[in-house]
């Protein structure tokens, strides 16, 4: 399974137009376009997390996810995260950790740069039981239950 993305590249600094607007920043709070290949045969839904595991919270952030994606579908244009209208029939977001449910940019506190995790999941059911208010962590949990194959790429903020 693979995983790129048109609007950054694994290892590289988050473009600013993906980040939070608010906390101090005043980025675009877009999500940035992922898309996934070489999924495996008997993937019955995906689901999209963006995390960052470095959050000084104790338990991480939870930026982004999308769940209940057919397999049909191969990508998420830029711009999908901003409501569930965005994104592809049946799919929908949980709620981020900044408590809407959508795509909530990066916002880590200067120093250190953070790693943006995305990460697409394979799973052997065709739907898990979330919704808008379902957090990021509850979604991580029925994946894990259900998963056959991921790929992730990773992006930093603040710049070093």
């Amino acid at each position: 399974m693979k995983i790129y993305s048109h609007s950054m590249k694994n290892g590289d600094n988050l473009p600013f137009k993906f980040v939070f607007n608010g906390l101090g920043y005043d980025g675009g709070n877009t999500s940035p376009h992922i898309g996934w290949s070489d999924i495996p045969e008997n993937t019955r839904s995906l689901i999209l997390t963006c995390y960052d595991p470095q959050a000084p919270s104790g338990s991480g952030w939870w930026h982004w996810t999308v769940a209940n994606i057919s397999p049909e579908v191969n990508e998420l244009a830029e711009n999908a995260g901003e409501s569930n209208a965005r994104l592809p029939q049946g799919a929908t977001h949980t709620r981020n950790d900044y408590g809407q449910a959508n795509y909530g940019g990066a916002a880590a506190a200067a120093g250190e740069p953070h790693g943006y995790i995305f990460t697409v999941y394979a799973l052997n059911v065709s739907h898990i039981d979330v919704d808008e208010m379902s957090s990021g962590a509850m979604a991580g949990f029925l994946l894990n239950q259900h998963k056959i194959a991921e790929a992730s790429l990773t992006v930093y903020f603040p710049y070093a």
